[in-house]
C-alpha cells in the first residue's frame, strides 16, 4: 500500500494568535506543519487551546527554518536550529527566538490533538 497526501492541502489546519498548524493524517503517521511567527510563544499562544500550564505533546521534529528555544518543566533549556532533528518530551514552554519564522515539521502524532481543541 502507498499512501500520499501533500501539506499543501492538510486535513486539518489551526491558527493562532502569532502562528498556525496544518496537519495531514496518514495510516499509521499524523504529520504535522508549525509556522511560528516572531513572538510566538507555547504559553501565550497556544496555553488557552491545549488547557495546560505546559505543553503536554511528545514531539519528534525537524526544524526547517528559524530557531526555537525549549525550556522543560524542571527548568531544563536547550535550542533548536534549521537542521536539528529533536525530541522533546511532554512539559515544556518554547518561544520563537529571532527575527525570522520557525517552521517545525512533527511526526509523533500528537500535534494533531491541538486542531481537535
Amino acid at each position: 500500500m502507498t499512501e500520499i497526501k501533500s501539506i499543501d492541502k492538510p486535513d486539518d489546519r489551526m491558527d493562532f494568535p502569532r502562528g498556525h498548524l496544518e496537519v495531514v493524517n496518514l495510516t499509521g503517521l499524523v504529520f504535522g506543519k508549525a509556522t511560528f511567527e516572531p513572538g510566538w510563544r507555547w504559553t501565550e499562544s497556544v496555553k488557552d487551546i491545549a488547557g495546560t500550564e505546559l505543553c503536554e505533546v511528545h514531539h519528534h521534529g525537524y526544524v526547517l527554518e528559524g530557531r526555537l528555544h525549549i525550556r522543560m518543566r524542571d527548568g531544563a533549556e536547550s535550542e533548536v536550529d534549521p537542521g536539528d532533528v529533536f525530541v522533546v518530551e511532554p512539559g515544556h514552554d518554547a518561544w520563537v527566538v529571532g527575527d525570522e519564522p520557525c517552521v517545525v515539521l512533527d511526526f509523533a502524532g500528537g500535534i494533531g490533538e491541538y486542531v481537535k481543541a
